[in-house]
């Protein structure tokens, strides 16, 4: 009689005990950590009171900047726009009667949302002028950090010339060079 009671036993007791005990609350932590994670916010997506939260300081510091009027400090708090001047300038230049090619990747940083229109708007300008001042370089003076430096500077003085003269704002902070190629 014993030996049946062994066999009356159900075959699935152990898969349901692991189900029960092991998985089940192990899957229970995990959907618990990931919606913890996503109504804070550090998931993507439209999150929970961390992103309304944010959303709601974004727009009281919108507020309070325009009761300041502190134009100026608004700038410097405002995240940097990268604009790209495509395509590459590539420009030839003679060096001790070899001709010699610079090729270089520009792009203007300004803080100010409406600036990169200005930028596309007198693109033509602003791309014939630099054109003629990377064409006017000589090989040795731009073979040098110091040289590049210079060009660089000088780069961005002709960009915020021609947008000051356009638009009464020079608008450009800086101008950096992301690649630059001399062969």
């Amino acid at each position: 009689m014993a030996d049946e009671e062994k066999k009356e036993k159900p075959k699935g007791s152990m898969a349901t005990k692991i189900l029960l005990f092991g998985v089940l609350p192990l899957m229970t932590a995990i959907v618990l950590v990931v919606g913890g994670l996503f109504v804070a916010g550090v998931l993507p997506g439209e999150g929970g009171a961390a992103a309304e939260h944010s959303a709601a300081d974004s727009e009281d510091d919108g507020a309070d900047a325009e009761d300041e009027g502190d134009g100026e400090q608004d700038a410097e708090s405002q995240p940097a726009i990268y604009l790209p001047l495509d395509p590459a300038f590539v420009v030839n230049f003679a060096s001790q009667g070899k001709a010699r090619f610079l090729q270089i990747t520009v792009e203007v940083m300004t803080r100010d949302a409406a600036v990169p229109e200005s930028v596309e708007l007198h693109a033509p300008v602003i791309r014939n002028n630099l054109m003629l001042l990377f064409s006017s370089q000589t090989y040795d003076s731009v073979s040098t950090l110091e040289g590049k430096e210079t060009l660089r500077e000088e780069a961005l003085e002709v960009v915020q010339q021609i947008l000051e003269e356009e638009t009464g704002d020079p608008g450009i902070e800086a101008v950096y060079f992301t690649s630059f190629v001399m062969q």
